[in-house]
């Protein structure tokens, strides 16, 4: 199957329609099974590390394990995702994932806790090879009009998993006092990922010939990436505007518990209405995508998406009750579903095949490293200057990252065609 050229003026793809794509719904599947055992694991172990060790050190310790291949491997494996089947890499990481995972279950018995940070770095490691994998092969399954749909269907999967799987993680812990039944499952949906790729077609997953050229010199194919992102004013808008937005939000997500329950002094669990809210907005708002590119460009999308974010984020460093939280985020919540899915799909649709898995490890790993660094200075600006100063430099960022993203995509093409592979030159 090759990639399908867009034609002059498209007309959008609902999730009804992407939904009828055979390889689409298997790929989709696979993601929503192993979205719900990410959020079993991610929770698990941050339990599991908190009742073995009794110490917030360690547990950040843990969280850091986890993020670093992100920005550090992550950087590297769209090279290998743009020379491998895209189809292959996926199911090896699922296979590997599973038997890391696993392992979690037996260190976890053990008590080996050193071990843990090792498994913790190894399956985030591997991840950040199958998400670009993933980015890098939806176009060679959807047509171009339906790619926004079929991202936000996507986004609205991964936030809806961890939601399930935490929740289930929660309850498993509570009842067995235990992550080992917590792993197996994870293992078990990883398992159930693998059987529902394989039945994508393999030609699906094969690249251009000329991608599997550039074998010798991993750091010449990674500038080039570099180079690609850098010379297309549409990737190089979608990145900066991205990274700069996540300097402000990565502070404003590690400061929002001591917001509620500090500042707010407001009873924990009112936790779970406030992420029902900003999730329910998510999951609903996948619906709508298709409409909204109906009537705008993904790249409008992205400034008014970016600009409404954080103007809501300013909001919320003058709240003064629980209510005024759950109403901006379930505002927020409706942005933010269109505003990643046009930003994934300008990224599918301004590369070729052959440098997709590059450009996608490039964007993914420049916003886990402005995460990274917002999260750290916050924690720290938190304390010198107050939560909601915080939250009111981050608001700025935001609509600094809006006004960029008007700047940069000023006289480019509102409605980027996907570049099509022919069959003569499928590798």
């Amino acid at each position: 199957m090759t990639d399908q050229a867009a034609s002059p003026t498209p007309r959008p793809m609902g999730v009804r329609d992407i939904l009828r794509i055979r390889d689409y719904r298997l790929l989709i599947s696979g993601q929503a099974i192993s979205d719900i055992g990410d959020g079993i694991t991610f929770l698990l172990l941050l339990l599991v590390v908190m009742e073995l060790t009794g110490s917030n050190t360690m547990l950040a310790l843990m969280a850091i394990a986890e993020a670093v291949p992100q920005f550090t491997v992550g950087l590297m494996a769209g090279v290998y995702v743009d020379r491998w089947n895209r189809r292959n890499v996926m199911l090896a990481a699922d296979l590997l994932r599973a038997v890391i995972v696993v392992s979690f279950a037996l260190v976890s018995v053990i008590g080996f806790v050193p071990l843990l940070y090792v498994l913790g770095f190894a399956q985030s490691s591997i991840s950040t090879f199958f998400r670009p994998a993933r980015g890098a092969l939806l176009p060679r399954i959807v047509p171009a009009e339906g790619l926004p749909a079929a991202n936000s269907l996507a986004q609205a999967s991964q936030v809806l998993g961890t939601v399930i799987g935490a929740g289930i993680a929660g309850l498993i812990f509570s009842a067995f006092g235990s992550g080992v039944i917590g792993f197996a499952i994870d293992a078990l949906t990883f398992v159930v990922s693998f059987l529902l790729i394989s039945r994508i077609g393999g030609e699906v997953g094969r690249i251009r010939a000329e991608a599997h050229a550039e074998k010798g010199d991993v750091r010449r194919s990674l500038a080039e990436g570099i180079a690609i992102v850098r010379g297309s004013r549409l990737l190089l808008g979608s990145l900066i505007a991205a990274a700069v937005s996540m300097l402000g939000l990565g502070a404003v997500n590690v400061l929002f518990v001591p917001l509620i329950v500090k500042d707010l002094q407001v009873n924990p669990a009112w936790m779970a209405g406030i992420e029902f809210a900003q999730t329910a907005a998510m999951i609903m708002a996948a619906g709508v995508v298709s409409l909204l590119v109906r009537r705008f460009a993904p790249t409008t999308i992205i400034t008014v998406a970016l600009a409404g974010i954080g103007i809501c984020i300013g909001f919320m460093s003058g709240v003064t009750a629980v209510w005024q939280v759950i109403g901006l985020l379930f505002v927020v919540g409706w942005m933010v579903t269109p505003l990643q899915a046009m930003l994934q799909t300008i990224v599918q649709t301004a590369s070729t095949d052959a440098t997709r898995g590059r450009v996608v490890s490039i964007l993914q790993a420049s916003l886990s490293t402005a995460s990274v660094v917002s999260m750290a200075i916050g924690g720290v600006f938190g304390d010198l200057i107050g939560i909601r100063s915080v939250y009111l430099a981050a608001a700025v960022l935001v609509v600094i990252a809006a006004g960029i993203s008007f700047v940069l995509f000023r006289g480019v093409p509102a409605r980027p065609g996907i570049a099509s592979v022919p069959e003569a030159e499928a590798a």
